[in-house]
């Protein structure tokens, strides 16, 4: 085991033991370092690591937010990840749209068989009245559109899913929006993307999981065929 990750799985331990919160800071550099019997270029490297991942924030000076502080954010690393190993072409768009297929259907199901509070819905709904307005540009669109299906996948109330889908659909944003001038017809394609989505809120709404799942999965591979992906 490299001298880093014996910082990392201390870290690991006591979160899984609740010595170390949300919200609370690492021991410090020199501290860890002898404990743990590494150098303090060590200690270092981990803490790079671990803002990398998501794991930690960092701040420098001698505050109160000094320090290395405990924070709970996964989607930007993440999303990161997934986009590089797209670029590598590591991960080919069929698997990708397969995943979405497995997720988003699974979702909305879920979603559809729970008693959904209106303020639960709101914030789709909202999504969905700023998708309709004509003079948005594709790049415009696909981001309320991004918005609106990690919505929906936060409504099955699986906080990794919803987590998973946020960074699935930042890393192929771009890919989708390159896409675009193969569709034939932008403006019907958006129109359809439109009602596909209200019908799919709709179902959601009214607790038919099945009808729910079946709306995305079609909507998703029909975009992506549509598309060339």
């Amino acid at each position: 085991m490299k001298n880093y990750e014996l910082v990392l799985h201390r870290v690991e331990g006591d979160l899984a033991a609740g010595r170390l919160r949300i919200g609370e800071r690492l021991p410090g550099e020199r501290v860890l370092a002898e404990q743990l019997g590494i150098s303090r270029p060590s200690v270092r490297e981990a803490v790079r690591v671990l803002e990398a991942m998501g794991v930690v924030r960092t701040a420098t000076g001698s505050g109160p937010d000094a320090g290395a502080v405990i924070v709970a954010e996964p989607v930007s690393p993440l999303t990161a990840v997934l986009r590089l190993h797209l670029a590598t072409n590591h991960l080919p768009m069929g698997d990708v749209v397969q995943t979405r297929l497995l997720l988003e259907s699974w979702s909305a199901r879920e979603a559809a068989g729970r008693e959904l509070a209106a303020d639960e819905l709101k914030v789709a709904e909202e999504l969905l009245d700023r998708m309709d307005n004509t003079e948005l540009s594709p790049e415009e669109f696909h981001l309320l559109d991004a918005e609106f299906h990690v919505a929906l996948a936060g409504l099955a109330g699986n906080v990794l899913i919803a987590a998973v889908m946020t960074s699935l659909r930042s890393a192929i944003h771009e890919y989708v929006l390159a896409a675009v001038p193969n569709l034939p017809d932008w403006e019907a394609t958006a129109v359809g993307l439109r009602a596909e989505h209200r019908e799919i809120l709709d179902a959601v709404r009214g607790g038919e999981a099945e009808r729910a799942g079946e709306l995305v999965a079609a909507h998703i591979r029909g975009f992506y065929r549509a598309a060339q992906l």
